[in-house]
């Protein structure tokens, strides 16, 4: 019983979704979450242009309140539109664009369409993306064209969970154009990612041993008696020679006979 009322629920979600996309073109529709609070259902609808879901005065609002209320039997239906963030990171709202410039310009432009949404969403910050568009372009053989950039998850758990895949078919006068869009978000965790850590330099000094200040301090005054016991030494040479001069004097004075003779050299 359980598993019926799950799949049941979410089967009804999904006809919501599909119903509010149809009713809803041109709006950069991306999805849609049912909640349910004690006043009734509480439907959230994420869009790139809300103003355009409001309508004037909130009549687009009002029609489709009424459109959920009898085609769904919800008693109160609560609406609320949220803005999306970046429109070029949500793969929904990527498809609907390329599907609406293929039903306005036609199968000529497909290609300058594609590398310039490609562009866009790398510009974005995308990790990587892939268009494929299947059907009879150019020519009346039906074909497919692929496009991609970046780096891209094809296989794995998030390759399910974490790349953002979409499908969207635009009606042209050819017949009916596929567009499928898959987008890696820069957001996402990936087990194979490595981040390389730089390796810390130790930079080794030598160290020099220096003397202490007091022990300069002592040295400097032992040097100045130093150069004070040299001077002390010179000096009393100098006064033992004058005195010695003196005494020659002396003894000349007092024996005139020895005044020819020559008189020491200082």
């Amino acid at each position: 019983m359980i598993e019926r009322q799950i799949v049941a629920q979410k089967k009804k979600e999904y006809q919501i979704q599909e119903m509010i996309s149809n009713n809803v073109k041109g709006s950069g529709y991306s999805h849609t979450k049912l909640q349910r609070t004690p006043l009734g259902e509480k439907i959230i609808i994420y869009a790139a242009r809300p103003g355009l879901i409001v309508g004037r005065k909130g009549q687009n609002i009002t029609k489709l309140t009424k459109k959920l209320k009898n085609g769904f039997n919800l008693e109160n239906p609560q609406i609320e539109i949220n803005e999306i963030e970046n429109i070029n990171l949500n793969a929904q709202v990527v498809a609907g664009k390329i599907a609406e410039s293929l039903e306005r310009f036609g199968t000529a432009r497909f290609k300058g369409i594609m590398h310039k949404t490609m562009e866009e969403v790398m510009s974005a910050g995308a990790l990587g993306i892939e268009i494929v568009i299947s059907g009879k372009i150019p020519g009346a053989r039906a074909k497919s064209w692929r496009v991609y950039s970046g780096y891209l998850k094809k296989c794995g758990d998030i390759a399910i969970t974490g790349v953002n895949k979409v499908k969207v078919n635009a009606v042209l006068k050819t017949g009916v154009v596929g567009v499928k869009v898959s987008i890696m978000p820069p957001d996402i965790d990936l087990p194979d990612k490595i981040q390389i850590l730089e390796e810390k330099q130790e930079i080794i000094e030598e160290i020099k041993e220096e003397k202490p200040v007091k022990e300069e301090v002592e040295e400097k005054p032992k040097a100045g008696e130093e150069l004070k016991k040299k001077q002390g030494r010179e000096d009393k040479k100098v006064k033992s020679k004058k005195e010695k001069v003196k005494e020659e004097i002396k003894k000349t004075v007092k024996n005139p006979a020895k005044k020819d003779q020559k008189a020491p050299k200082k």
